[in-house]
């Protein structure tokens, strides 16, 4: 009976000594390799990721309409130092493996090979928002070491709406995830300008605590959605019934500068973002210049009668052509109807003289000219808040030519970004105060600088609706609608001179002499190269219509009955 209560001390003598050495092998010697793991499966899970804050749009009765958010999706991630493991008691091969999950995932074997054949690796992301199907087929492979775990990732609910605005979000590099984690980080449009904002602070493993992850901080903006989808439904169906290659459309409330409305196309679902070229991610409205053409001719106008240079009522007499530096230039419409004989600045802008404008910039001076083109911000970043915002190109007017000056006067050898150009014509909406173009709702609205007097304000505005009045083709009843038309020649980059293609604009706004709204549509080389007035001008009308019904803006200019 003795021998036997000493083998019972004796063999949980060795039990407990087996035990204290197992926990103190796993505890001290292997402590900071199980840390690694845990680490590593606490950020497969996404535990440590801060919920990133949501992107709102705002509609007319402030209501906040989310279009960026979070939502749970499958992510397939593999282990490699699991799968090594796994495959030295196996026939196959990481190759083979790769080969299998190539097929089902869609990456390259070869870069899935690169990711398993890592050394100490818990964690290698293959795939983010697996659908059912490829989940299902992920699980039918039975591999040890590829896992698939629930994870909240960002959604974007209006798909394409916006999407040049929106910008769109990827997993954080190596560098980057020593500030953000494994946490998803902004690329392109308000994702990334307000990155720091949304993303919140992620959490940490430290030792066996774990430390919250903090939550990211909303942004709202100005974008009204309903403007938003309107817009882009316009640009779309004009593009696609003159078979263009892409355009942008813009709504801006002149006297505050908010942005209500902003789209290009073409564009792409931020949700599936890398079915899509880098140069889609762009957004042409402020990070692409073109030559506006006539349009710049109401700014040549108002920095002439603004000066004191001439007036809506100064003539001039157009001989069809004019002559620089050794080279002529001439109306548009100089074959089809000749030289327009004496005319008005008024006249000019109703049938886009060229030469009008020519006289204009020439009785005004080189030097104003080119001042107030610079007053009107055109040669700068209007500091919208958006990533990569770029300057239009005004340094044909710091050589001096006349040729150039003469050109300019009429929107083409200068270039804008249509961001710039649609603020400077706000200004001429806005009693000639030139805004900050604004995005973000709630920011105080920033006056940048008086550019024109309201008198040259309204006297420019009064031309632009008689051109209106006059070419019937934006005309509104019962409204007072300000414009002017845009087709520029496209120029032969790479050569000289320019190409047969347009681009076509129109800018304007109602009511003329109280806007609540400037809207800009722009049109690339439409096919058979048609004027602005075909083109972008009935979707001005029609996008124009649906913004006075939509704010119910009354009428300004109601004729009254004979009979009454």
């Amino acid at each position: 009976m003795k021998w036997r209560i000493t083998f019972l001390i004796f063999g949980f003598g060795v039990f407990y000594f087996c035990l204290s050495f197992y926990l103190y092998n796993i505890q001290i010697n292997k402590n900071g390799e199980y840390i690694r793991i845990a680490q590593m499966q606490t950020a497969a899970g996404g535990v440590l990721d801060a919920p990133r804050g949501s992107i709102f749009f705002t509609d007319k009765n402030n209501n906040q309409i989310p279009v960026a958010m979070n939502k749970s999706f499958s992510v397939i991630y593999a282990v490699p130092d699991e799968i090594q493991k796994s495959l030295a008691s196996s026939t196959d091969s990481v190759g083979a493996i790769s080969e299998k999950l190539s097929v089902i995932i869609g990456k390259t074997s070869a870069d899935i090979e690169k990711q398993l054949l890592k050394k100490n690796d818990q964690y290698e992301l293959l795939l983010q928002k697996a659908d059912d199907e490829i989940v299902s087929r992920i699980q039918a492979l039975g591999v040890k070491g590829v896992y698939v775990v629930s994870k909240t990732l960002r959604y974007y609910p209006t798909l394409d709406l916006a999407a040049h605005l929106l910008g769109f979000v990827s997993p954080a590099n190596d560098k980057e995830s020593t500030k953000y984690g494994n946490a998803e980080i902004g690329r392109y449009g308000i994702e990334l300008s307000f990155n720091d904002t949304l993303s919140g602070k992620p959490g940490e493993v430290d030792g066996d605590n774990l430390i919250e992850p903090s939550q990211g901080g909303d942004v709202r903006l100005t974008i009204d959605r309903n403007i938003q989808s309107q817009a882009e439904d316009i640009l779309k169906n004009l593009i696609s019934q003159y078979n263009s290659p892409g355009g942008t459309v813009i709504v801006e409330e002149p006297s505050t500068g908010k942005i209500l409305a902003m789209g290009n196309y073409p564009d792409f679902d931020p949700n599936s973002y890398s079915k899509y070229e880098i140069k889609n991610f762009l957004n042409p409205a402020t990070q692409a210049v073109y030559e506006p053409g006539s349009v710049f001719k109401i700014l040549t106008m108002a920095a002439g009668i603004d000066s004191g240079k001439i007036t809506p009522s100064t003539t001039y007499y157009d001989v069809g052509s004019f002559t620089a530096n050794n080279m002529t230039i001439s109306n548009w419409d100089f074959k089809t109807h000749g030289p327009y004989g004496r005319v008005t600045m008024t006249n000019v802008i109703e049938h886009s003289i060229n030469t009008g404008a020519v006289f204009a910039e020439r009785k005004t001076g080189n030097d104003i000219f080119r001042n107030y083109v610079a007053k009107f911000g055109l040669g700068d970043l209007t500091g919208i808040e958006l990533p990569g915002e770029v300057r239009g190109n005004q340094n044909n007017l710091k050589k001096g030519k006349d040729i150039d000056f003469a050109t300019a006067s009429y929107g083409q050898g200068v270039s804008v970004t249509p961001i710039a150009l649609i603020s400077a014509v706000s200004a001429i909406a806005n009693n000639g105060v030139l805004m900050k173009p604004c995005i973000s709702y709630g920011a105080k609205p920033v006056v940048v600088r008086r550019v024109i007097s309201e008198d040259t304000s309204r006297a420019v505005r009064k031309m632009m609706v008689l051109a209106v009045e006059k070419n019937v083709l934006a005309d509104i009843p019962n409204y007072s609608v300000a414009g002017k038309t845009g087709t520029a020649f496209v120029p032969n980059f790479g050569g000289k001179g320019y190409t047969e293609k347009v681009i076509n604009t129109y800018v304007g706004f109602a009511p003329a002499f109280d806007p609540k709204f400037v809207i800009l549509i722009k049109l690339n080389e439409p096919e058979g190269n048609p004027l602005a007035g075909q083109t972008v001008v009935p979707a001005f009308k029609d996008l124009a219509q649906y913004l006075l019904n939509y704010y119910n803006i009354p009428p300004d200019q109601l004729v009254q009955n004979s009979g009454q």
